[in-house]
């Protein structure tokens, strides 16, 4: 688990959005986090849910994923074991560089470029469609560690506390909440 010391500072490497639901999304110049809401112009944008699957279960329950991140240093692994990602290919609105995302624990706030706050939510649960991108992608981001427990590789999920534009090359200041901390689960 991250602790005060350990909680390093990084930079966004990629953003990307698509109005579509789509799997992957397009890289794009900068975008707009809206409080309570997300990407401005990307299809999990808003209030409530709008991942398919969590509407179909309730379409009235809070989007606690409005923003997903993936870690580059993800990329970098998936490319030396063959696969073919970049930013936005696993259909993460933000690529991060420098900060161990897995590591951070609920509620962990990114203050990104100027202005903009996301607060993570949890991991995102890697799902059968990153087969579809590349055969095998899905089992190249699960893993076991030593008590056989699941590592789930795919991104953190957040929501948006402030309002700001992101683009890459800004910086990423990590807080970590007030402790006792809480690790990241599924949302």
């Amino acid at each position: 688990m991250a602790n005060q010391k350990s909680a390093r500072n990084g930079t966004v490497q990629a953003v990307s959005s698509s109005p579509a639901h789509t799997f992957s999304k397009p890289n794009v110049k900068a975008i707009r986090l809206l409080a309570g809401r997300g990407v401005q112009g990307d299809a999990h944008c808003g209030e409530l849910v709008k991942h398919r699957s969590r509407v179909k279960q309730n379409p009235h329950q809070p989007n606690l994923r409005q923003v997903h991140l993936i870690h580059g240093e993800l990329h970098d692994e998936l490319r030396a074991k063959g696969f073919h990602v970049h930013g936005g290919d696993m259909g993460e609105n933000i690529t991060t560089r420098g900060i161990e995302l897995l590591a951070l624990p609920t509620d962990t706030r990114l203050h990104i470029g100027e202005t903009a706050i996301v607060q993570i939510t949890g991991l995102r649960n890697p799902c059968a469609q990153l087969d579809g991108l590349q055969q095998g992608l899905m089992n190249a981001v699960l893993e076991h560690d030593a008590q056989g427990n699941l590592i789930r590789k795919g991104g953190v999920m957040g929501i948006v506390l402030a309002d700001g534009d992101v683009k890459p090359g800004d910086t990423i200041r990590v807080e970590l909440p007030p402790g006792p901390h809480r690790k990241l689960e599924c949302v």
